[in-house]
């Protein structure tokens, strides 16, 4: 390819400018003039890059590291692209957009020579739907990686460890139990129990669905790992379909104390911390409806 991108290079040198307007031209064709408003910087960096590659190597493949400007603009051009939630044939798009200037380039450049125009379209061709094709990669890439960090934060925001009182903390279960989220359950539990000193966690299961074999396991890793930090867990949460379910699998919850709901598992370990909740006479404009002390 060295005499056609010979050719692509001195257009890009002498006909930046040209070869740029007809680019943006064409983008603002193909979307409708729907153009996003980094379009303008984007197209300057990738000639750059492009006129740049070009001059170092000559070949049309993008693995040399001659290309190594070209892979970067368009790895941040797809990841810009994924963030903004544009899609991938977008991205590819407008990636393509710039063969028609440079096909119109060369094709002043070799007038007269059907060959060499031949040659150099295809070459032109061959490397752009080489970058259209790394773009689309790239932007799945970007894709798959801002859905596994908005993953992890879901993650985080549905497993919350909330002080209820002096010494007593609260994990509400809601959705299925897999490993990962109960890993992410232990390290924030097991951190807040360090953090607070706290001697009781109460692990409330009335959001998850349903508790099966691999359920039971993840609950009672949990379990294990408060108590070896010295503290203690109750889990509350069981419901009727949940106790016949743990029965009929034969599931071994012996030694691990559990509340039907989360207010009963509260007073237990209220109890077991030393405070003691006592029902005082009905509120009135003066009075209050009850007392919480410590023994």
């Amino acid at each position: 390819m060295k005499q056609n991108s010979a050719a692509v290079e001195e257009l890009l040198s002498v006909h930046r400018d040209q070869v740029l307007a007809e680019w943006q031209a064409e983008l603002a064709s193909v979307t409708g003039g729907r153009a996003l408003a980094s379009e303008g910087r984007e197209t300057g960096e990738l000639l750059t890059a492009l006129l740049a590659g070009l001059r170092a190597d000559g070949t049309d493949n993008l693995d040399d590291a001659a290309w190594s400007d070209v892979r970067a603009t368009l790895a941040q051009l797809s990841a810009s692209r994924a963030a903004q939630g544009s899609t991938a044939a977008d991205t590819s798009r407008f990636v393509l957009a710039l063969k028609r200037p440079l096909f119109s380039g060369v094709q002043r450049k070799f007038a007269g020579d059907a060959e060499g125009l031949a040659d150099a379209t295809w070459a032109v061709s061959s490397l752009l739907d080489s970058m259209a094709q790394y773009t689309v990669t790239t932007y799945q890439r970007s894709r798959e990686e801002i859905i596994g960090r908005q993953q992890q934060e879901l993650l985080e925001l549905s497993t919350p460890v909330v002080k209820l009182w002096e010494g007593v903390l609260a994990v509400p279960m809601i959705g299925t139990l897999d490993s990962g989220r109960t890993q992410l359950v232990m390290e924030a539990l097991l951190q807040r129990i360090v953090e607070t000193g706290s001697a009781l966690a109460i692990i409330d299961i009335t959001g998850v669905p349903t508790v099966d074999t691999l359920v039971a396991q993840h609950l009672l890793k949990t379990v294990t790992a408060i108590r070896l930090m010295g503290a203690d867990a109750i889990i509350s949460g069981i419901r009727p379909q949940i106790a016949q379910t743990i029965v009929h699998l034969g599931i071994d919850l012996e030694g691990i104390t559990t509340k039907a709901t989360l207010a009963d598992a509260l007073s237990l370990a209220l109890k077991r911390t030393g405070f003691v909740v006592s029902k005082g006479r009905t509120a009135g404009p003066t009075g209050g409806a009850g007392s919480l002390g410590a023994a």
